[in-house]
């Protein structure tokens, strides 16, 4: 043997044919991945890229936020509806108190004008009474009056002393309340005599005599001759009796209690 023979080879050994195969096909693999690659890179390129985006989930903290603003915009509108509530109420009241207001402005009026009547009245009245002469107002009606009365005089004056203590009713006729004017009439129907309902006419419904020449029966007046306000009967020695007023009822009284105006004879 030569000293050679046991000497490895420095020449590379050859590959085989399968291998050299692998490694072609893998080579082809990776060129073939580069070129799809390149060429989707290329068609993308190309095409505008559409991204979606996706809502962001509600977190606890944004909802509480939500449900509160709820709770605000409904009270808004409760204190709203209440507002307007009130706004109505308060209109209602006031055209209310307007219209009371007007009403108590006309009865104050009325009571007013019905003062204003009234203070003329007893103006009227103190005015007549003034003129009157101091004796036919005191001495000259008992200077000639006598306390004796007949025939029908005496049953006026019966009648009308028997309804003493009855109640004075406007308007009344008796049987147990009465007016000044409703007692008259009905005094002198007991005799036949008719008199008018109203002091007014009953005034003027005989003949006119003289104060200081007063007889049982005679009618006295208050207030001039057709527009007279108060009648009553003279019943002799210088008394009167007549329906005056709702405190005194009908009573007896003296003629300086409240002078007449006047007096006229039916009988």
């Amino acid at each position: 043997m030569s000293h050679t023979a046991h000497i490895r080879s420095h020449r590379k050994p050859r590959r085989s044919a399968s291998t050299i195969a692998m490694r072609a096909g893998v080579a082809s693999g990776v060129l073939g991945t580069l070129a799809v690659a390149t060429a989707a890179g290329t068609a993308n390129a190309a095409e505008p890229v559409t991204q979606t985006l996706e809502l962001p989930v509600l977190t606890g903290d944004l909802a509480a936020q939500v449900a509160q603003s709820a709770q605000a915009t409904q009270q808004a509108a409760a204190n709203y509806q209440l507002h307007a509530e009130r706004d109505a109420a308060a209109a209602a009241a006031a055209k209310e108190a307007k219209k009371d207001l007007a009403h108590a402005k006309a009865e104050a009026k009325q009571k007013a004008e019905a003062a204003r009547k009234a203070a003329a009245e007893r103006a009227t009245r103190a005015a007549e009474r003034t003129t009157l002469s101091t004796p036919a107002s005191s001495n000259s009606f008992t200077s000639t009056s006598s306390s004796t009365a007949t025939g029908s005089a005496a049953a006026v004056i019966a009648f009308v002393k028997a309804q003493i203590g009855d109640a004075y009713v406007s308007g009344g006729t008796g049987p147990n309340s009465w007016d000044c004017s409703g007692l008259m009439q009905t005094a002198f129907k007991q005799v036949g005599i008719d008199l008018p309902r109203v002091s007014q006419d009953q005034s003027t419904a005989g003949t006119q005599v003289s104060l200081d020449n007063l007889q049982p029966g005679d009618i006295l007046y208050w207030g001039s001759a057709g527009s007279a306000y108060h009648v009553a009967v003279y019943v002799g020695d210088g008394m009167f009796v007549g329906a005056q007023n709702p405190s005194t009822g009908v009573a007896e009284k003296p003629l300086s209690y409240d002078p007449p105006t006047g007096a006229v004879r039916v009988l």
